[in-house]
């Protein structure tokens, strides 16, 4: 790295742009009730809306992914900044449901630019000691920014409105652009101070795009991680993406309703930074998968179910339990993916298709919950929506499980060390 920049403080500074990035996805949530008031949004719309802003992840993640290395891992975070940038500052001037949609699915190709290229950048700029930590770290910021958004929220659209919400974030995200351009080396320095094992598959100009793709789409750990992430992500942003409107038509406003929802997207973080913990010690990582899914189905049975609606006290610990141990999950699969990718050219390509399927994920739960929900006239089915990706989530641990002993079995490598997460 150039000596005048530390490495750990530009990994610090990745991390903190994931948080603004993930401002941007958490800003609607508290929004939803001013925006059915004032613009009709409908339901279905308002589920459209929280999942738009995966679109770009759901048809261009490998491609990015792929692209990432040849653009720069820097530049194409800086890009994905300033576009959410301007599309948050267009976003507080729309006065229909179909422009802000449109300029949520821009905003979506920015938190694909800039959300995407942070695990392969965290991982040129830390030890290889620390990487699970920090991998733990990483799988926060998604977390962190929708509590920071969901306990603001409800305290400035009141006072200022949901124009002026959007252009905050205009401005912060700007303002990120600016720390990360002067904490993080430009990506030629960094390739040219790496290891000559770190940096020549990605910078190899004759290692084609057509190669990456057909290493990382013929090798079965990108897949599982992929697929089992979808099984995660599409869940958790139905259940707290919806919670602010769940908890204003229970008569909660004001700070309690933000403090109630920031805290249940909060919890997620405790998952999150636990699993890098637990790996570092060795601990499987199929084993925090199991854990995660069996209690995101107990959490989201609790939160849902008809034999809890006399109970609040519990309901409200299942959304907490829903979202703390389910956070064991994208904090062990984020791990996994940098160390199930078939080589390290594919590092970013194996992350883009994991983005692209959690994109998938999080674009069809939130209206596929919104539909149910319009369909029964509550929400106290949606626990069938949450049990059903949690069952998909485990089976497809169990296989990643299987695949992975059967290399063991035939051929010891980085896979099966990877997966039982030793050192």
């Amino acid at each position: 790295m150039a000596s005048v920049k530390s490495p750990l403080l530009g990994a610090w500074t990745v991390i903190l742009s994931g948080v603004v990035v993930a401002l941007q996805i958490g800003k609607l949530p508290p929004a939803l009730p001013d925006l059915q008031t004032q613009m009709g949004v409908t339901w279905l719309q308002a589920g459209f809306l929280l999942s738009m802003v995966q679109f770009a992840g759901l048809s261009l993640g490998l491609v990015v992914g792929l692209f990432a290395d040849r653009w720069g891992l820097r530049l194409c975070m800086l890009s994905g900044l300033l576009t959410l940038s301007v599309a948050s500052l267009l976003g507080g001037l729309a006065s229909t449901p179909e422009t802000l949609l449109w300029l949520r699915g821009m905003e979506g190709f920015g938190f694909l630019l800039a959300s995407l290229p942070a695990p392969a950048l965290i991982r040129q700029l830390v030890a290889p000691d620390k990487l699970n930590a920090m991998m733990g770290l990483w799988a926060a910021y998604m977390p962190a920014g929708t509590a920071l958004a969901l306990l603001v929220g409800p305290l400035w659209i009141p006072a200022w409105g949901w124009p002026s919400w959007w252009w905050l974030f205009a401005g912060l995200s700007a303002l990120m652009a600016v720390g990360l351009l002067v904490a993080v080396p430009a990506d030629s320095l960094r390739r040219s101070s790496a290891p000559p094992e770190r940096s020549d598959a990605s910078s190899d100009l004759a290692y084609s795009l057509g190669q990456r793709v057909q290493e990382t789409l013929r090798a079965p750990g990108p897949w599982l991680v992929a697929l089992t992430f979808a099984m995660y992500s599409g869940q958790w942003l139905a259940v707290v993406g919806f919670l602010p409107s769940i908890y204003a038509q229970a008569g909660l406003s004001g700070a309690l309703l933000g403090v109630l929802t920031a805290l249940a997207a909060a919890v997620n973080m405790v998952g999150n930074v636990a699993s890098g913990r637990l790996l570092q010690k060795g601990v499987s990582a199929g084993v925090l998968l199991y854990c995660g899914f069996l209690a995101m189905a107990l959490g989201g049975a609790l939160a849902f179910g008809a034999w809890t609606s006399d109970f609040p006290i519990w309901r409200y610990a299942g959304v907490l339990l829903f979202s703390m141990c389910g956070g064991l999950v994208p904090g062990t699969l984020f791990s996994l993916a940098l160390r199930l990718a078939p080589s390290e050219g594919t590092v970013a390509a194996t992350v883009g298709w994991m983005q692209q399927w959690s994109s998938a994920g999080q674009f069809v739960g939130p209206p596929a919950v919104a539909w149910l929900a319009a369909q029964v006239g509550a929400w106290h089915w949606t626990w069938t929506i949450t049990g059903a990706f949690c069952v998909v989530g485990m089976l497809l641990s169990w296989r990643m499980a299987w695949v992975i002993r059967r290399s063991e079995s035939h051929r010891p490598n980085k896979l099966t060390a990877s997966y039982s997460a030793t050192p």
